[in-house]
């Protein structure tokens, strides 16, 4: 289709027969967002990337058509455009300030033909621009007698926006304490109104400008811009303010040692306007008299005679400094100021110590340690003085070193004194704590301005003392030691110490005390030990404590306790106190064992019980702990244990161990014999003492005894007690008096019964009173009632003793004054809780027989 094609002129071109049209843009006008893009305008704040414009053209045969965007050569490319849909897109950012027109050339394209346009598209502003100030920095020179409202400076700034974005107005900050105003449309920098600057008050002054715009769109927002710059305005000085003196008030001293011609002090003035200071000058107005002269152009104030010449103690000057001088000379400017000279003497002497041959600054001495509080240091012979006079002679002693051990007098010295130290703390002059006591006395100036000072060192050496006591380490020592240790084993070491010096730090020990027999002590170890013969048993002894003494070489001495604990040692075996036993079993109670363990502690004196031997076996049970035998719980009578065995008698033997807990065990056994029998009384304390004493006859008759024994008592302190009271009397009294007296009461007889043991309630019945007639009932003293017979194995108690029946046979009698008494003895043993029942029973008796014997008599037997 290509072949023999040329173009014609306008555009038409021809492919053979057939003619192609060139492609053409729409033209939609100056507002339209496609065409060919003229007229276009675009805001200098449109976004990058934005959709900008469309191309928008069409080719008369309708072939599709492609779009295309160039620029001239050396020009930025701002916009890209899609080759088939035509849409523009913004690829760089614009800025009106820098370019605010650019040109594109446009084309269209069928494929054969291509239409190219240049067009120019316009960027508009947007308030994206700061105002700039120019020229800056900006420094203004102001002479400080300038008016007030006068224009002083005038700053100047830019905004390259246009339109209100451009425009410009100006403000100062801080404008309530500023001295200075500015005009807002030209920016002209004047003085306020009514305020006038000050050199000598204020030598620079900073103010802050502020120039803003008058706001624009950016990027759809109203935005206003602003800047700052500072105006720096420097006042320059006027010559207007009088000079005045630095350092007031002025003193000076002219001293014993100062030569005619010397200089005094010097008085200094500066020119109030110090911008350009005129030149100083000085002069004594008035009050020299002659003694004194001051330099014109340094303000030296001199003395002009010697020290000896001048009449006056104190001399005040009156000195007069200029600056301003007239163009006619006439001076303008000066001020006063007065110098006050005080002629004194030279403080040229500091305080000096002095010894026995002259200036000394060192002091030495040697004393005993703890001298009594308030004893003078008369060794030391010190003496201090200042050869100034008056107030350059007066200072103060002090000592400096360890406190309130000493104390100095005088304190305060004017011109010579003597020095005394004083013991303050007697206590803390220790040789244990200090052997050299070091102190500084320090003597320094009270009134004057040079403090002259001077010190010397004071060396005490100390003497010891024997002022300790030795003491130890503790008030109290426990040591433990085993039972089988040998003899002169140690036991515990004991440590005192002395800190005094010499023979007075040796300690010697030693102990005393009751328990202290099988121990000695080293006297100079202070090691405890047991004596060479010593024999520790715990069992006899397991507790000692005793003193030690520590003892110092005067006599000085503490003590402490010491105790001793001998530890147990399993040395000893049970053992029973029969090694072949004979005990009596009733069917149904238990028999007792026991073996003793002579050692002193547990686990060594627990004693555990157990059958090694019995023929037959599994008849008896033994507890463990307590050594008590017993049948087996089957075994309810003697029936059953003759099935057991052939043996009638029932008499078994078992062998016991008796075994201690100790370590290493010790055990021991014994033989045991039983006698097996049945229950025959009922039970009660008889009964049950009857049986307890059947194995040992001697122990029941030992009761007996005893129980006659008291009866014997009893009657014998009664009949005492009586013959006694009847002895008292001062004459003999007839008995029909006694008759006549008593002559209402009845006569009966008494008798005493039996003491009745009653199992349950009391341990102790009383006495009851019955008639000769009522028998005496239960004479074995026993009031249990016998349900079944005694069996003939079971042994009787001793029978009690018979009462006399008849009066023949008087077992004791005691003779009175109206005539004797037969007590009869009670043959039962009365118990601790009934004596004073039984006793007032007995007297009640024995008063009532008295009484009926002499009504028989009749008459008084004496």
């Amino acid at each position: 289709a290509g072949r023999g094609v040329r173009a014609l002129p306008g555009g038409l071109m021809f492919c053979g027969f057939q003619a192609n049209y060139a492609p053409y843009f729409f033209d939609n006008g100056a507002r339209s967002t496609n065409g060919n893009m003229a007229l276009l305008s675009l805001s200098e704040d449109t976004p990058v990337g934005a959709h900008v414009y469309t191309l928008n053209g069409t080719d008369p045969e309708g072939d599709p058509v492609t779009y295309g965007l160039t620029y001239e050569a050396g020009s930025r490319r701002y916009f890209s455009v899609d080759g088939s849909l035509g849409n523009v897109t913004l690829i760089e950012e614009l800025d009106r300030e820098k370019e605010d027109e650019i040109e594109v050339i446009v084309s269209i394209s069928d494929g054969l033909s291509t239409v190219s346009e240049k067009v120019r598209i316009l960027v508009t502003d947007a308030n994206d621009e700061s105002p700039e100030f120019i020229n800056t920095p900006y420094i203004v020179q102001v002479p400080e007698n300038s008016p007030s409202g006068s224009s002083i400076f005038k700053i100047e700034a830019v905004d390259r926006d246009t339109g209100s974005g451009g425009s410009i107005t100006y403000f100062l900050q801080n404008i309530h304490a500023n001295k200075f105003t500015i005009d807002r449309h030209s920016g002209v920098l004047r003085i306020k109104s009514g305020v006038t600057l000050d050199y000598e008050k204020s030598r620079t002054h900073f103010v802050v400008a502020v120039a803003k715009d008058g706001g624009g769109k950016l990027r759809g927002d109203n935005k206003v811009f602003s800047a700052t710059t500072t105006v720096t305005v420097n006042v320059e000085d006027v010559q207007d303010t009088p000079p005045m003196f630095i350092g007031t008030p002025y003193y000076g001293y002219v001293y014993e040692d100062t030569l005619a011609g010397s200089e005094v002090l010097t008085v200094v003035a500066l020119d109030g306007d110090r911008g350009k200071p005129n030149s100083i000058h000085y002069c004594i107005v008035n009050g020299s008299e002659g003694s004194f002269e001051i330099s014109n152009t340094t303000g030296a104030i001199s003395v002009i005679k010697s020290p000896n010449q001048l009449k006056k103690e104190v001399y005040e000057l009156r000195v007069q400094v200029r600056t301003e001088v007239s163009p006619e000379g006439d001076i303008s400017a000066y001020a006063f100021a007065t110098v006050t000279i005080r002629v004194v003497d030279l403080n040229n002497h500091p305080p000096t110590f002095h010894g026995e041959s002259g200036p000394q600054n060192r002091f030495e001495l040697t004393m005993y340690e703890h001298p009594p509080e308030g004893e003078i240091l008369r060794g030391l012979k010190i003496t201090v003085n200042d050869s100034d006079q008056g107030a350059n002679a007066k200072f103060n002693l002090r000592l400096v070193g360890p406190g309130g051990i000493f104390r100095v007098v005088p304190q305060t010295v004017l011109n010579e004194a003597q020095v005394t130290i004083i013991v303050e703390n007697s206590a803390a002059i220790d040789y244990e704590k200090y052997k050299v006591l070091t102190f500084k006395l320090l003597a320094i100036e009270v009134n004057t301005p040079e403090k002259f000072s001077s010190t010397a060192d004071v060396a005490i050496r100390l003497l010891d003392t024997n002022d300790n006591v030795p003491k130890f380490s503790s008030d109290y020592y426990i040591a433990r030691i085993p039972e089988n240790s040998p003899g002169g084993s140690n036991v515990v070491a004991v440590t005192a110490t002395d800190p005094d010096s010499g023979l007075w730090g040796e300690v010697k020990y030693s102990i005393y005390g009751t328990g202290a027999d099988l121990f000695l002590i080293h006297p100079s170890t202070g090691i405890i030990y047991t004596q060479p013969w010593a024999v520790l048993d715990a069992e006899v002894n397991s507790k000692y404590n005793f003193y030690v003494k520590a003892e110092d070489t005067d006599g000085k001495y503490s003590l402490a306790e010491v105790f001793i604990t001998v530890l147990d040692v399993n040395d000893h075996s049970p053992e029973f106190n029969e090694n072949i036993q004979e005990k009596t079993m009733i069917i149904g109670s238990p028999v007792k064992i026991e073996a003793i363990d002579q050692d002193a502690e547990e686990p060594n004196n627990i004693v555990d019980y157990s059958i090694m031997q019995a023929d037959p076996a599994n008849v008896f049970d033994i507890d463990q702990s307590t050594g008590e035998i017993k049948l087996k719980s089957y075994i309810r009578s003697l029936d059953i244990i003759h099935n057991i065995t052939k043996n009638k008698d029932c008499i078994w033997s078992l062998v016991v161990q008796a075994k201690d807990r100790g370590s290493p065990s010790f055990s021991t056994t014994a033989v045991l014999k039983i006698d097996i029998t049945e229950e025959t009384l009922h039970k009660g304390p008889m009964a049950a003492f009857l049986m307890q004493t059947k194995d040992n006859p001697m122990k029941a008759l030992g009761v007996l005894a005893g129980v006659m024994g008291i009866m014997v008592l009893i009657t014998i302190m009664i009949s005492t007690a009586m013959f006694w009271r009847n002895k008292r009397s001062n004459k003999i009294m007839p008995v029909r008096r006694i008759i006549k007296k008593r002559q209402t009461q009845q006569s009966r007889t008494v008798r005493m019964e039996w003491l009745k043991f009653k199992r349950p309630s009391n341990a102790a019945e009383k006495f009851v009173v019955e008639d000769d007639a009522k028998s005496l009932q239960n004479e074995n003293s026993n009031n249990n009632v016998q349900a079944a017979p005694v069996p003939p194995a079971a042994p009787l108690p001793p029978p009690p003793p018979a009462l006399a029946a008849s009066g023949n046979t008087a077992v004791w009698r005691v003779p009175t004054v109206s005539g004797s008494l037969t007590p009869k003895f009670i043959n039962k043993q009365l118990k601790k809780r009934g004596h004073n029942s039984a006793h007032n029973a007995l007297v009640s008796e024995l008063k009532m027989k008295f009484e009926k014997r002499n009504a028989a008599m009749g008459e008084p037997h004496i």
